[in-house]
């Protein structure tokens, strides 16, 4: 299609508007809409926003990070033409590079504990990128993790980009930049809570730090799985010693450097169960499909809601989509299976 013959001459609203038709898929990111939780929040005073990461290409927050990161990367010369990019992922910042890679002709490997679901494995390699599936009931220092797994990888491999998402304090710097500056504009400055969970801590982070340069009164709450080692840590500032849970991409075994406890003044502990019924009538009572951490978080936000007065608004962070989880938690028999439906 020749653009010129669109546009016309001499037309600025329709040059201007040509020149979007010439963005690259990576450009899109961002600018998610927020949405009323009506049904769910219908006893809460004041108001709950879902904040629709989910919209975003590959279906996640990670979108953003990744792509700020390579960017960066690009410009700076540490990711060079034809390179590979390598990295440890729970599946969703994984998409997000692997649609960079792809957009940009790069190459990508990645790591992913055998606990993830097949649709998050199975998307990495429509993008074209190499897998490799690594046990998830293991130390974060073993040989066989996906941590240490990527960077044997990484080391090993030529013209080689590693992201490091779990030490990389552009994670935070991204959201700072990003996501902070976008609900701060989207609520008018009106926002008095943001709720979201924690993995590598970059998300919350990055906007809580934003947010709260704007107005040290906003409160941040984050959500961690049972499991994990952030809530006892954040409490008592010990490590415990963590087990395994079903829900992804949200908690850690060990503590990752992208994660500012300042900025955090309280984290609410959510277990399994709950995050995938949430996410399940999330999705029947509010026609929003997310995943199990969104479910996590809702779950969290609703219980901090119950102390909102009428001026309270409540911006809680949905991480991804539902569709990446239509073979789990979606699905009656894994739940039966589970011990999460009689």
């Amino acid at each position: 299609m020749d653009i010129t013959k669109v546009s016309g001459k001499g037309n600025k609203r329709l040059d201007s508007q040509s020149r979007k038709f010439e963005r690259s898929v990576t450009e899109v990111v961002g600018n998610t809409p927020l949405v009323r939780l009506h049904r769910l929040a219908k006893n809460c005073r004041g108001a709950v926003l879902a904040k629709l990461e989910f919209m975003n290409p590959t279906g996640s927050v990670k979108d953003r990070m990744a792509i700020y990161i390579l960017d960066e990367a690009v410009r700076s010369g540490q990711l060079k033409p034809g390179g590979t990019i390598v990295e440890a992922t729970s599946g969703n910042t994984g998409a997000a590079v692997a649609m960079y890679a792809a957009a940009n002709g790069f190459k990508a490997i990645f790591t992913i504990p055998d606990k993830m679901s097949d649709e998050k494995i199975n998307t990495l390699k429509a993008f074209g990128a190499e897998v490799f599936v690594c046990p998830t009931a293991v130390p974060p220092d073993s040989p066989e993790s996906y941590y240490e797994t990527a960077r044997r990888i990484a080391a090993e491999t030529e013209n080689c980009y590693f992201i490091g998402q779990y030490h990389n304090l552009k994670n935070i710097e991204a959201h700072y930049k990003l996501t902070g500056p976008e609900i701060w504009e989207q609520t008018e400055g009106k926002i008095t809570y943001l709720i979201g969970g924690i993995g590598t801590g970059g998300t919350i982070s990055g906007a809580a730090r934003y947010l709260k340069e704007q107005n040290r009164k906003i409160k941040v709450v984050a959500v961690d799985p049972l499991g994990s080692v952030y809530n006892d840590y954040f409490k008592t500032q010990n490590l415990i010693e963590p087990h395994t849970y079903l829900v992804e991409g949200i908690g850690e075994d060990m503590l990752c450097p992208t994660i500012d406890f300042t900025v955090i003044d309280e984290i609410v502990q959510v277990d399994d169960g709950q995050s995938f019924q949430t996410a399940r009538e999330l999705a029947r009572t509010e026609g929003i499909l997310a995943g199990g951490s969104s479910g996590a978080a809702v779950y969290a936000a609703l219980k901090v809601a119950e102390r909102f007065n009428e001026n309270d608004l409540a911006v809680v962070i949905l991480p991804d989509s539902g569709l990446k989880y239509l073979s789990k938690f979606y699905n009656d028999d894994w739940m039966k299976e589970k011990g999460f439906l009689s």
